[in-house]
C-alpha cells in the first residue's frame, strides 16, 4: 500500500463520525453538505499533502542488480574460515566517527576527488555513501550496494532526505556478486563487512568487471578473527591474492582497524576461471 493510500485509510478509520453524517448520506447538497465538507476538508488537505510529498520521499529507490548475474556461488571454493553473521547496518555512531575524522581521513588516503565513481559495497546505513557523494560531487557517482532489503530501504529514504538522489544509485547485490555495471567504478570500498561475506572468492571475482582501468579495491576491517567481526590482514591478503589481486598500500587506522588497498589482476595474471582459485588455509583465519 502506498504512503498516501495508507494515510487515507488511517484517517478514515480513526476520524470521528461527522455529527450530520446520516443526513449527509441522505441528502447531497444544501447547508448540511456544506457543513460536512467544511469538516472533512482538513483531512483532504492532509491526504493531498501526502500525495504531493510522496514522490519526494520515494525518489531514491534501489535497483535489484545493475548487471547480469556473474559466476554462481557453486563455482567457487568454500572459504576455510568462519563467516560472521550480519547483525546491524551500523558499525558505530556517526558522531564519534566524525569526531575522529574517519571518513575524511580514509577518503584522503584513497585520493577520492571530484568526478570519482565509487562503489560502497555493503553500504549499510550509508555512513560512507553520503560522505563519498559529497566528496565526488555532481560530476562523480556513488553506487551504494547491499544485500539486505531493509537496509536498502532505509538508505533510500536517507539519500532522498539528504537530497543526494542524483549522485547515488542504490543497488541490491547478492552475497557472492555485487551486480554492478561493467567498468563503472574507480574504487570499490568495503567497510567493516568483509568478514560477513559468505563467498569472498565469488564476490571478488564478480567485482573485477566493474572496475575501470586503474581501479582499486579498498578494505577496512578490524584486526580480529572473522568469527569476532574482523579479518586478520594476512588472511585478507591471502584471499584477495587467490583471485589475483595484489596489495598496493596498507594503513593503520584508529581502534585497531586498518585500510588495505588492492589492484585487480591484469591478464594473464590471476586465475583463469573460478575453479582455478586455490582457497587459503584455515591457519590464516
Amino acid at each position: 500500500m502506498g504512503f498516501a493510500a495508507s494515510a487515507l485509510k488511517n484517517l478514515k478509520a480513526s476520524a470521528p463520525r461527522p455529527r450530520y453524517a446520516g443526513h449527509f448520506e441522505a441528502f447531497h447538497g444544501g447547508v448540511i453538505a456544506r457543513q460536512a465538507m467544511s469538516w472533512i476538508s482538513p483531512y483532504f488537505a492532509l491526504v493531498l499533502l501526502a500525495l504531493i510529498s510522496a514522490p519526494e520521499i520515494l525518489a531514491a529507490d534501489y535497483e535489484n542488480g545493475l548487471a547480469p548475474p556473474g559466476a554462481p556461488p557453486s563455482a567457487f571454493p568454500t572459504p576455510s574460515r568462519p563467516v560472521a553473521g550480519i547483525v546491524t547496518d551500523i558499525w558505530r555512531d556517526e558522531e564519534s566517527r566524525d569526531r575522529a575524522s574517519e571518513a575524511e581521513n580514509v577518503m584522503n588516503l584513497l585520493g577520492v576527488n571530484s568526478g570519482f565513481a565509487v562503489a560502497d559495497i555493503g553500504a549499510g546505513s550509508g555512513y560512507y555513501t553520503v560522505r563519498l557523494a559529497r566528496r565526488v560531487g555532481p560530476s562523480g557517482h556513488v553506487y551504494a550496494e547491499d544485500i539486505v532489503p531493509d537496509y536498502l530501504a532505509r538508505l533510500a529514504r536517507r539519500v532522498a532526505s539528504e537530497g543526494l538522489g542524483g549522485s547515488i544509485t542504490i543497488v541490491r547485490g547478492e552475497p557472492h556478486d555485487p551486480r554492478l555495471p561493467a567498468a563503472s567504478v574507480d574504487l570499490a570500498l568495503l567497510v567493516h563487512m568483509y568478514h560477513e561475506v559468505a563467498q569472498p572468492y565469488g564476490l571478488l571475482w564478480n567485482l573485477r568487471p566493474a572496475l575501470r582501468p586503474g581501479g582499486r579495491v579498498a578494505v577496512i576491517d578490524a584486526r580480529k578473527v572473522t568469527a569476532q567481526h574482523g579479518t586478520p590482514p594476512d588472511l585478507l591478503r591471502c584471499e584477495l591474492a587467490a583471485v589475483g589481486y595484489r596489495q598496493t598500500a596498507f594503513y593503520n587506522l584508529q581502534e585497531n582497524t586498518y585500510l588495505a588497498v588492492f589492484m585487480p589482476p591484469s591478464p594473464p595474471d590471476g586465475p583463469v576461471s573460478p575453479s582455478a582459485i586455490k582457497p587459503c588455509s584455515p591457519s590464516r583465519s
